[in-house]
């Protein structure tokens, strides 16, 4: 059975006649009844009485043709779906951010994407830098954004932003006072941090040990999954911690938070788009993946 099968049944069916069906799919009428005998003999049933009055259907081709007539129907709507979705006209987007990517980056570009491709729905992941890779190796979402370089060989990692990564303590501690502190000092205060996988736990982590400080003897108080979690536990008075720039702007403006110095210690790290590698990224990704660059190519030490 094959989709010019059965638009010739229905032409058939709905005209009355082979000859008018023939008419209709601009076909001979030799090749009708051969189309149809291929249907009755896949199916092993009689579609269609050939009487005096012209072709009838039986009780088999009835059933036939509702079915062929939403199978051809959908069959119709291909080619139109597949130019909305080559033209982002209508498409549906499935992508992964990481902390400061899902909570902040993302949702700041969306005005943008939908002011230039209205027809886009954006479905987004937020968890943390592993979890997103992982999800992309699934192939669960078609790129991911991360806060920092995975070794993956099966992905690939462009850069697209830059971050600062500060130091911050609750308004009124002693550290609020003071130019900036040494970096032997963080051994003595405790800390909230991101969950193990986060970017921005990574990049602190790592830039702390260049500089020669053992953090296995940092005192942590908490390890909290996601940024808004470890804001509210720092200005609780729970620890002071590393975040992003981006996620303490406005709780630095209203004095919530201070932010600290930490002398010989500069945190900056780049977001990557994480992609599939040898796969090709569908027309809303594309225009998405460039959106976002557009918006946060400025963002740079």
């Amino acid at each position: 059975m094959n989709l010019k099968q059965l638009e010739v049944f229905i032409n058939v069916a709905e005209c009355g006649s082979f000859s008018r069906g023939a008419e209709a799919t601009f076909i001979t009428q030799s090749t009708v009844s051969q189309h149809i005998s291929a249907l009755e003999s896949e199916f092993g049933l009689k579609l269609l009485d050939r009487t005096g009055k012209g072709a009838l259907l039986t009780e088999g081709g009835k059933l036939l043709l509702d079915r062929a007539r939403r199978l051809v129907d959908y069959a119709r709507e291909i080619p139109v779906a597949l130019e909305r979705f080559k033209g982002v006209e209508e498409a549906t987007l499935h992508i992964a951010g990481s902390g400061i990517p899902g909570e902040y980056m993302i949702p700041a570009a969306l005005p943008l994407l939908i002011d230039k491709f209205p027809g886009i729905t954006l479905i987004l992941l937020q968890a943390d830098s592993r979890e997103v890779l992982d999800r992309l190796l699934a192939e669960e979402v078609e790129f991911g954004v991360v806060g920092g370089l995975f070794v993956e060989e099966s992905l690939e990692f462009t850069p697209i932003a830059w971050d600062e990564i500060v130091l911050i303590a609750p308004a009124g501690h002693r550290w609020s006072v003071v130019s900036g502190i040494p970096v032997e000092d963080l051994l003595g205060e405790p800390f909230v941090l991101r969950e193990p996988g986060s970017g921005t736990g990574k990049a602190s982590i790592d830039a702390l040990r260049d500089v020669g400080l053992d953090t296995g003897r940092m005192l942590v108080a908490a390890h909290l999954g996601s940024n808004e979690a470890v804001k509210r536990a720092v200005m609780a008075g729970v620890g002071v911690s590393f975040v992003s720039a981006l996620s303490v702007r406005g709780e630095l403006a209203q004095g919530a938070l201070v932010q600290v110095p930490v002398t010989g210690v500069s945190i900056r790290r780049q977001f990557y788009l994480a992609r599939r590698k040898g796969r090709e990224l569908s027309p809303a990704a594309l225009a998405f993946s460039a959106v976002l660059t557009e918006l946060h190519a400025e963002i740079a030490p």
